[in-house]
């Protein structure tokens, strides 16, 4: 995919984002890092009832698929090329199931589907990554549901840092500082990259002055969400490098299967 011919000239590659009805941070960093990409692509967003991020059955149950598809079938009215679970459930969930979402997104709507875990993990297949430090806002049984879900498919959490918070909202309040401070905290045990798992919570622009700081790629969600998306649509995304590292790297693979 890449933009499209019409009438009227070239048309962008539009992206469709499915994001959490309580989320205030991904769609503004998103429009902000797209910004360079002027005319080449656009992104529009759909939301469904995401408030809490728990284990509990409560919790788990704002993940069923259908809302999550009825926000597709929304998103999908705006004829888009690709649409995106911008959050990052499948993290302790299990990757099976954004596989899952996406091949159903797909069924339903006829518009291929990627996810902000399903970029993530391509983004650290692109640098042969093995050990990574992990900086959330989650609490401590989320968090260990993330190690162990990374851990069944090789990558050895070596060091982790969580704010302990429930409610989705809230992530949003944790300030760029403490972000900083939490990456800052997880380098010390030397991972070959850091990862800001959540996209409610501030990283997207702390990427770069992280980066040059630890000397270590720092993976923010929006950002990987976003640099996945561009990679599939086949939209370049080395404009974007001022966002950090991850805006240079190319996809070893990028499916759903």
């Amino acid at each position: 995919m890449n933009a499209k011919h019409s009438r009227l000239g070239i048309e962008p590659v539009r992206i469709g984002m499915l994001t959490p009805s309580s989320n205030t941070v991904l769609e503004p960093e998103t429009q902000a890092l797209i910004a360079p990409l002027g005319a080449r692509a656009t992104v529009h967003f759909g939301r469904f009832r995401v408030t809490q991020i728990g284990l509990d059955a409560e919790a788990d149950s704002q993940f069923a698929l259908e809302p999550i598809l009825a926000a597709a079938d929304l998103l999908a009215d705006a004829k888009l090329d690709l649409i995106a679970w911008n959050g990052t459930s499948a993290s302790w969930r299990g990757f099976d199931s954004d596989h899952r979402l996406c091949a159903e997104i797909e069924a339903r709507t006829g518009i291929p589907a990627t996810s902000s875990i399903l970029s993530l993990n391509a983004a650290m297949g692109a640098i042969g990554l093995r050990r990574l430090g992990l900086v959330t806002p989650y609490t401590s049984d989320v968090q260990q549901a993330i190690m162990n879900t990374y851990a069944e498919s090789g990558i050895e959490i070596v060091s982790e840092a969580h704010a302990g918070r429930r409610n989705n909202f809230s992530f949003a309040e944790i300030s760029s500082q403490d972000v900083q401070d939490m990456c800052r905290k997880v380098a010390i045990a030397q991972p070959e990259a850091i990862a800001i798992v959540c996209t409610n919570m501030q990283g997207a622009r702390l990427c770069t002055g992280l980066e040059a700081e630890l000397g270590i790629p720092v993976f923010d969600s929006v950002a990987v969400t976003l640099w996945g998306c561009l990679q599939r649509c086949g939209i370049q995304t080395h404009d974007l490098r001022s966002f950090g590292q991850v805006f240079e790297l190319k996809p070893q693979w990028m499916t759903t299967e």
